[in-house]
């Protein structure tokens, strides 16, 4: 205990810095820097093919039939999904697991960001995949004409299967908030002031 006009002591755990395995185990959080800064590299790959399919489909706008338009736009969306996607594994993961970007106060914050932790993250990266598999169905099932034919560009096996691997994402996605969901109370039971 201080007395007054002393300056308190801190408690030892305080006192001095992380032990060296600590801090060298604490910052090798930093590794994956690279791997996020390379994720950006990926995201301008995909805005030069967003750009490059967008042109695609404004010389092809008065020849291409209804269809063939529809393929180009769902082809845009799909690109804008993962777009998405990497860009909440960027901003999240790096806000979670290496340091803290301190927007706050940023005028352009996402709102997904201010309630973002680990748990948030994989649901909402469940959801984005399961986005972009329907569009990679809904692109197969526009082809579904065709099943049977020479020039198909899908079989019917092709096309089972992708409708049972996106079934898969639906329920990796409902488990995952399941599980979510039901360790969420014991969480804040734990938690509550």
């Amino acid at each position: 205990m201080s007395m007054a006009g002393e300056t308190p002591v801190p408690p030892p755990g305080l006192r001095e810095g992380l032990r060296p395995l600590p801090q060298l185990i604490f910052g090798s959080r930093w590794l994956q820097l690279p791997l996020y800064l390379g994720l950006i590299v990926a995201q301008c790959v995909y805005v030069v093919l967003f750009l490059k399919e967008l042109w695609h489909l404004v010389l092809g706008a008065t020849k291409f039939s209804e269809q063939e338009i529809m393929l180009v736009v769902l082809g845009l969306i799909d690109v804008v999904m993962i777009s998405n996607l990497l860009i909440m594994v960027i901003v999240g993961g790096y806000e979670t697991f290496v340091s803290r970007l301190e927007l706050e106060k940023h005028p352009d914050q996402p709102e997904w960001l201010s309630h973002v932790n680990a748990s948030v993250l994989k649901i909402k990266l469940a959801m984005a995949i399961i986005g972009i598999s329907s569009i990679h169905l809904l692109r197969t099932f526009l082809y579904a004409g065709q099943l049977g034919k020479d020039s198909a560009i899908y079989t019917e096996t092709g096309v089972m299967w992708q409708a049972v691997i996106h079934g898969m994402f639906v329920l990796s996605a409902i488990g995952i908030a399941l599980v979510e969901r039901l360790s969420q109370p014991v969480y804040d039971s734990k938690h509550r002031p």
